[in-house]
């Protein structure tokens, strides 16, 4: 979220080469021919680094120095950049000094003033001492049939991988900056970035997975899952899209993930070593959604569509005077002679009968819709497509017989 808001104060492009703000990373490649590691790389784990989880996670406290070095050592990579998905806490843990380099200030006090500080994150810090003993949750690990604590990490430069201490209530803040992102709309922007900042973070900009054996509410339910920009999406077969990400420390592990369309998002923090915290919200909201029998959001039909459907209805089914009714797309009468269109729509039209009602459209996005004709005998459908001219024509039509 802090690289995006940079970006969009025009500070960084995240097609720039990482070497821009870290100069030790030039030349950082597998291969001869592979291209520099861009700021897009690193926050879609396509930098060509290892996984690095149980490394990564005791880097916690290491310094900006130490890191820096580290760079300078020269970084062993496991895939070319740009080719491929693989889990980077030290890609995040760069992205983390970029933002220092950009803005002046440290990662942490960068994020506390212009995330936490806009959000009344009030219960949120990076270093433990920080933190009010009574407050402090332990973290465990089961060992040998008995809870062992775990020793607490100390901040460092890997905080932007995920080394934020914080509470339920505080966290929801954040969540509820995601989910109030959707849908898309005219309003003024009030949060701390812009709505279509945070959905581009949203988007599946990196694939790297199909689990066909994924299971939904006890039944099997193939997913696809891929990577936005710092946050995990999946689709899974009954189109219901997720968005959030896991994090796990010696001692704790967590998980929020929120569905965009249905306005639902669960938080889950734990203090046992890396917790299946994911599948537990997974199956928590699964239920909730069933239980409380809730929808996706209903897209608003545009003003376009419910005119061209008035307009539509009008000709219907004679398509008299359809060519010169200035309805439809230059491409319309091309590839859909009238001839055909009377033919189809009259023969439908008499099977269904009296017209009873014609419902209202119902959109697939702004320019794409359908609307169903209810018939004495029969139901017919309705479906069109508008031109991205302006205004917006019919390019295409379909009826059928709504079985």
């Amino acid at each position: 979220m802090a690289v995006l808001k940079l970006r969009d104060e025009g500070k960084l492009r995240l097609d720039d080469p990482a070497f821009f703000y870290i100069p030790e990373l030039k030349n950082q490649k597998l291969t001869q021919d592979a291209a520099e590691i861009t700021i897009r790389d690193l926050l879609t784990h396509s930098a060509g680094f290892p996984e690095d989880n149980p490394w990564g996670d005791r880097n916690l406290s290491m310094s900006d120095e130490e890191l820096i070095n580290l760079i300078k050592q020269g970084i062993s990579l496991s895939n070319t950049t740009g080719t491929s998905f693989e889990y980077s806490n030290l890609g995040f843990a760069l992205l983390g000094l970029i933002v220092k380099k950009v803005s002046g200030v440290s990662y942490q006090e960068y994020i506390a003033a212009n995330i936490w500080q806009p959000l009344d994150m009030k219960q949120a810090a990076w270093e433990f001492t920080q933190v009010p003993a009574e407050q402090l949750a332990h973290g465990y690990q089961w060992v040998n049939g008995a809870w062992q604590e775990e020793p607490l990490l100390h901040d460092g430069s890997y905080a932007s991988m995920g080394g934020m201490i914080t509470s339920i209530e505080a966290f929801s803040h954040y969540v509820a900056l995601h989910q109030y992102a959707w849908p898309a709309r005219d309003d003024a922007e009030i949060g701390p970035i812009k709505r279509s900042s945070i959905r581009e973070m949203h988007q599946p900009w990196r694939f790297y997975a199909v689990n066909s054996k994924a299971k939904v509410n006890g039944k099997e339910c193939p997913t696809i899952s891929a990577y936005g920009y710092g946050l995990r999406w999946s689709r899974d077969c009954d189109e219901k899209i997720s968005v959030g990400h896991s994090g796990g420390l010696p001692g704790f592990g967590s998980n929020w993930l929120m569905l965009p369309e249905y306005g639902v998002g669960v938080v889950l923090l734990t203090n046992v070593t890396y917790a299946a915290a994911e599948v537990i919200n997974a199956q928590a909201v699964n239920q909730f959604i069933n239980k409380a029998q809730l929808k996706p959001r209903e897209l608003p039909p545009s003003k376009i569509l419910y005119e061209r459907q008035k307009a539509l209805m009008k000709l219907l089914p004679e398509w008299k005077n359809a060519k010169t009714s200035g309805l439809f797309a230059m491409n319309f009468f091309l590839d859909s002679p009238v001839a055909s269109l009377q033919n189809k729509t009259q023969n439908l039209f008499t099977k269904a009968g009296k017209i009873l009602n014609v419902g209202a459209v119902i959109p697939e996005n702004q320019l794409r819709g359908y609307f169903i004709i209810q018939g004495e005998k029969a139901n017919l459908k309705v479906s069109f497509t508008l031109s991205p001219e302006n205004p917006a024509l019919i390019q295409k039509y379909e009826i059928e017989e709504k079985v």
